[in-house]
């Protein structure tokens, strides 16, 4: 079946007719009280910009919109301690269950496999996420430019620093890098793959990090390239391009040994 016209936009649409029946039944004062961890999301940013290189954020996730099941046999946790072991700089767990077969018991799962951060990936577009974000042991969100307005992304970047969270910022295009700068972002994921059809443009990392090199501030945010990573001379070409970290999923959970996988790219 060929993806909606605006994927994205689905998505959105689905994930806050969950978010609202979650939150019927289990409100953000039980969230609250539900917190036993003070997330880390400091240790989240110091990860990207000071562990050994290259610094990979390494993906937990059974299934995409684009390639269908990714994995079979999915084991979260087993996959995270395998990635921890091979020396991940964080890990980035798929909650999303509609369109990625995704659950919040796969973050907990993997907060309690591994001591490095974690990164709740989602399509998080109420405050209601963020929060739920914080009780089941994120150390940081993903808040996508292109799902939420200026309003919601500095109102949710605000809430996700208040609960301890570091957020990292996906962006496509250099409009929304600069929304993304604006809004006060302190990590900045530029996707490759286009949300709303789910078409790849390899380009966009050089373009939008030209943009970044151009025009960036100088507190600059840490710079993460996100999907098409596939070679050692991807993590080389886009170091130089400026990218300080990277975000790598399908190249290495479609592997028999996910961990083995992420071993062999950070050496090549």
């Amino acid at each position: 079946m060929a993806p909606p016209a605006d994927l994205l936009a689905t998505i959105v649409a689905a994930t806050r007719r969950a978010v609202e029946f979650r939150q019927s039944v289990c409100s953000i004062a039980e969230l609250e009280r539900q917190t036993v961890r003070v997330p880390q999301g400091t240790a989240f940013v110091d990860a990207l910009r000071l562990s050994p290189a290259p610094r990979i954020i390494a993906e937990c996730k059974r299934r995409s919109p684009s390639k269908g099941i990714l994995r079979a046999r999915y084991e979260p946790a087993v996959h995270a301690a395998s990635y921890a072991g091979a020396g991940a700089a964080a890990i980035s767990v798929l909650t999303e269950p509609t369109f990625f077969d995704g659950s919040p018991d796969d973050l907990r799962a993997v907060r309690s496999a591994v001591a490095i951060p974690v990164l709740r990936k989602d399509f998080i577009v109420t405050d209601y996420q963020v929060h739920e974000a914080a009780a089941l042991g994120a150390d940081a969100v993903l808040l996508i430019a292109g799902a939420l307005d200026d309003a919601a992304l500095t109102r949710l970047l605000g809430l996700a620093t208040a609960r301890g969270l570091a957020a990292l910022v996906e962006v496509h295009d250099g409009a929304e890098l600069a929304r993304a700068v604006d809004a006060g972002a302190g990590v900045i994921g530029v996707n490759s793959r286009n949300l709303r059809t789910l078409t790849v443009d390899h380009d966009v990392l050089e373009r939008v990090a030209g943009v970044w090199r151009r025009s960036k501030p100088d507190a600059a945010a840490v710079l993460v390239a996100e999907s098409g990573i596939r070679t050692g001379e991807d993590l080389r070409r886009l170091s130089l391009a400026g990218y300080e970290a990277f975000l790598v999923g399908e190249r290495l959970i479609t592997q028999p040994d996910p961990g083995a996988a992420l071993r062999e790219l950070r050496a090549s």
